[in-house]
């Protein structure tokens, strides 16, 4: 395929080579007139081959994509610039003013001519155009400032200001401010490492009561686990409590453990599920060791010969109670030897020939408490060589030597005479109303 020579598509190397100028020395890559070497090689072997025209277009949409701020510097650019670099320097050397001014001025020109395309370069590409709205605002803010001062006055106005100020009383004055200064950072200190000790003391107590909690679910899991623990030994397939010597030993020892590890309201919570249960009760049994039943439906209970499926003995010791709900609560038999028991909602509990000594009772509520059995004439205290009568009330009473009685609620007649009949002087003295009718049966 030939191309025709009238073809208004294609130049002749000769009508390119008319229609191009003569190059300037700085000339700029925005020329569409100015072809790279790639170009011009690409137009020679496209003329001299018979290429299709689509060829020609393809090289010439590749040329589009070089950057066309490209600066080409002419060797004749180069060597006036060495030239105007020397004038000057023989100017310096020969102290030549005209000479020195002359090649200045022709370096300086032409260095920033070279350098013009560059330094546009860098502005656009490293600075965005917002950057360079801030840098023209600042800019101009500080010449507006410095032109406020100029023109009206005020720079002028502060100078003579500054002539007349004594500046050996305001170097005291600084030093007093200074003072003052290193004040108020120490007191800055002091109150930041007061907020700090503030803010650790809120974080430590905020921790103490997630460990509470923590504590308290724990507790109550394993509360629970005694309880279904205590049923499954206590209780067979029909739901009789027929517990066997073996059985109430592991019961009395499960329960003994966990009144080591909890606190006195998981103690008070235990005992009222035990009392309710009638597991703290002396219960009548029959020659096979069986719980008998009364006419009620209700388990026979034998307070002299009966058995009870827990024995609290020593458990509760020197236990703290204090504020606890004990209401109906079976404690007879038991040693709660310097107890305390301040607090204690006592009501309709039975604490007969329950060891009270050195026990601490005050501000509890007694109202319907069992201290004895039979009368409060005939009644005394539990006895380590009598056995007790229940009919008559001797040896069925409730140890209350050294008990503190201070502030007591709801207090019967009937248990006051025998808290002072058989307290001693230390009970005596702390029990309401006092007991000066009421003779001292202990002695002292």
């Amino acid at each position: 395929m030939t191309i025709e020579p009238n073809s208004h598509n294609l130049q002749t190397p000769e009508s390119s080579g008319k229609k191009e100028l003569q190059p300037d020395d700085f000339d700029g890559g925005t020329s569409e007139n100015n072809l790279t070497l790639k170009a011009q090689t690409a137009q020679q072997s496209f003329l001299q081959s018979p290429q299709n025209t689509n060829a020609l277009e393809k090289d010439r949409s590749d040329l589009e994509l070089y950057p066309t701020n490209q600066v080409t510097i002419k060797p004749r650019a180069l060597l006036i610039t060495l030239i105007a670099i020397a004038l000057t320097v023989i100017g310096v050397a020969l102290n030549n003013w005209v000479i020195g001014i002359f090649g200045t001025l022709i370096t300086l020109v032409l260095s920033l001519a070279i350098l013009w395309p560059w330094l546009q370069y860098v502005v656009f590409e490293w600075f965005s155009s917002e950057n360079r709205t801030l840098f023209v605002a600042f800019l101009g803010l500080l010449v507006a400032m410095i032109g406020l001062l100029k023109f009206s006055g005020l720079g002028d106005r502060l100078l003579t200001w500054e002539n007349k100020i004594n500046w050996d009383a305001s170097g005291a004055i600084a030093g007093w401010f200074g003072a003052v200064g290193q004040i108020l950072v120490a007191i800055i200190a002091v109150f930041v490492a007061w907020r700090q000790y503030v803010i650790s003391k809120d974080l430590t107590i905020q921790q103490n009561l997630l460990t509470v909690q923590q504590n308290i679910i724990t507790q109550q899991q394993t509360i629970d686990s005694y309880f279904q623990n205590i049923c499954d030994i206590v209780l067979d397939d029909q739901g009789l409590l027929e517990d066997s010597p073996q059985e109430r030993i592991i019961a009395q020892g499960r329960t003994a453990a966990i009144f080591s590890s909890i606190d006195g309201y998981g103690k008070a919570k235990i005992l009222r599920f035990l009392s309710r249960c009638q597991l703290l009760t002396p219960l009548k049994r029959d020659k096979f060791d069986r719980v008998m039943v009364g006419q009620n439906d209700d388990y026979d209970q034998d307070r002299f010969k009966g058995v009870r499926v827990i024995e609290l003995g020593i458990m509760l010791a020197g236990a703290d109670l204090s504020g606890t709900d004990l209401r109906q609560v079976d404690l007879s038999e038991a040693n709660l030897i310097r107890a305390n028991l301040s607090g204690c909602d006592l009501v309709k509990a039975n604490l007969s020939r329950t060891i009270l000594y050195d026990a601490n009772l005050s501000n509890t509520d007694l109202n319907g408490v069992r201290l004895f059995y039979g009368s409060v004439e005939k009644a005394s205290p539990r006895s380590r060589t009598e056995p007790p009568n229940y009919e008559t009330g001797e040896s069925t009473g409730a140890v209350v030597e050294n008990a503190d009685f201070n502030y007591v609620q709801r207090m019967s007649e009937a248990n006051r005479y025998y808290c002072c009949a058989w307290g001693g002087e230390k009970t005596r003295a702390t029990i309401p109303d006092g007991c000066k009718d009421i003779p001292n049966q202990l002695g002292r």
